[in-house]
């Protein structure tokens, strides 16, 4: 792993091999571990450890990048005069600032962060994730049922130089578990990560895995419709990432954004509340972006009202000077950029829900998953969804389908499992009809990228067809 000592040595030997107007350097590294499990048993072990440095120049507008994995003096020029022949036969790009100096970048200051770094996630060894293992195959085999999953840990560095003087560096590890318990005609699902893999409870993740494929055994059949639906974080967080890419000012200016002439109206529920924010104590992830500004803490909705999108620093400028600049209310750089050269430009990936005190004029406070099932007369209780895809970009509606756990619920309590069902939704009218919420967690998927969410319960939830299974 590099230190950020390590790499600002090396960034000085790039400086010293090139003749751009400006140089930067992104380093990356990891020493990722992974143990994985299925029917019952480990069947693999795997271990990695790997730093790359991505190196962009820039000759007056003219910028490309090229990426190397050696750090000796050879390999290190030879990225170098990769990215500056690359650079030379670009198109000049008039949009293209100057690189961000140290102060420019880090004027929003650091801000009041977590600890991301913890010795006892990166000193988990192949034997502790096996215990781990056991452990969980202990739980599947009280049950009966099979299990299969993944335990890994990870840590990691990232870091950006350029030749402005900036040197941003962030260090952090990361636990993760992933537990599917299996029956004959059922399934149950749990998975979980943190910096700090203390915050993890394999065996608690294992037990509920397996009471979700236990009790919804024999799945029932009901007809499609729309229901009342309670959606565990999993599945709140994997439906709801479909809308974050569009929280750009790229976005906008392309007009792909289902924001476009939406920003400053309200759009959702009065207690639909949703932040970015890198400090976040549940939250993980590098403070500064792919130029190395720093991250802003950006509220996007406030009661339901679309506040503003995230740029970049390039963006920002076009967008001052653009036919939208009077309709999409705060314009400034908020640390949200990535690497340059890119066509995406910026998004918002530190995702947080807020579940207000008072909603509606009167007081409301947050629900648990039990508490929201004892108030639903009918509905569907989903544990997670998976194969979403977008089906109309500017109302949002998307479809996917349930998995690993989906329940009736009647008269305040769970009945049985279902068979699974397909949905399409419009992510507008769901974030609309949300009745209650759970107190937000960070929440894993596999749809989109961990947020900090709350359970939700949804009224008219669209569930199109049934499935055989």
């Amino acid at each position: 792993m590099l230190t950020k000592e390590q790499a600002a040595d090396i960034f000085d030997r790039i400086r010293r091999f090139s003749s751009a107007d400006e140089v930067e350097a992104i380093f990356t590294g990891s020493h990722f571990a992974l143990t994985r499990f299925a029917n019952n048993t480990v069947h693999q072990n795997v271990e990695e450890e790997n730093s790359i440095v991505s190196i962009r120049t820039n000759f007056a507008g003219r910028t490309a990048r090229a990426t190397v994995n050696q750090f000796d003096d050879e390999s290190l020029q030879r990225a170098v005069t990769a990215s500056e022949n690359l650079a030379k036969v670009q198109e000049p790009d008039p949009d293209l600032l100057p690189m961000p100096t140290a102060d420019e970048a880090n004027a929003a200051g650091e801000g009041a962060r977590s600890t991301r770094f913890f010795e006892e996630t990166a000193s988990i060894t192949p034997a502790d994730r096996a215990e781990v293992v056991k452990r969980v195959v202990s739980v599947a085999g009280k049950h009966k049922l099979t299990t299969a999953g993944i335990y890994s840990n990870s840590e990691s560095g990232e870091g950006i130089f350029n030749s402005r003087g900036l040197a941003n560096w962030h260090q952090q590890t990361l636990a993760e578990i992933s537990i599917t318990m299996l029956a004959e005609d059922s399934s149950g699902w749990q998975k979980l990560n943190s910096p700090d893999v203390r915050n993890l409870d394999p065996a608690r993740l294992a037990e509920t895995a397996a009471q979700k494929a236990v009790e919804s055994a024999h799945p029932r059949e009901i007809l499609p419709g729309k229901y009342t639906v309670i959606l565990e974080p999993a599945a709140v967080l994997d439906i709801v990432g479909f809308m974050f890419w569009d929280y750009s000012g790229v976005a906008i200016l392309d007009q792909r954004s289902f924001l476009n002439d939406r920003i400053g109206t309200k759009l959702f529920g009065e207690n639909i509340n949703i932040w970015d924010d890198a400090a976040h104590r549940l939250q993980a992830g590098s403070p500064f972006d792919g130029e190395g500004v720093r991250r802003q803490r950006v509220q996007l909705v406030e009661n339901g009202v679309v506040k503003r999108v995230v740029y970049a620093r390039g963006t920002a400028q076009k967008m001052k000077n653009s036919a939208y600049a009077g309709k999409v209310g705060p314009i400034a750089p908020t640390g949200h950029g990535f690497p340059l050269p890119n066509e995406m430009g910026e998004m918002p990936l530190n995702i947080v829900f807020e579940v207000p005190d008072k909603v509606f004029g009167g007081p409301e406070k947050p629900k648990s998953v039990q508490e929201m099932i004892a108030s639903t007369e009918r509905g569907v209780l989903v544990t997670r969804l998976w194969y979403i895809r977008e089906v109309d970009p500017y109302e949002k509606i998307v479809t996917g389908m349930t998995r690993d756990g989906t329940f009736l619920v009647e008269n305040g309590k769970v009945q049985c499992g279902l068979r699974n069902f397909r949905f399409n939704e419009s992510l507008i009218s769901m974030l609309s009809n949300v009745e209650a919420m759970s107190v937000p967690v960070r929440a894993s998927g596999e749809e989109s990228f961990d947020m900090v969410v709350p359970a939700m319960k949804v009224k008219e939830f669209n569930f199109t067809e049934a499935t055989k299974f």
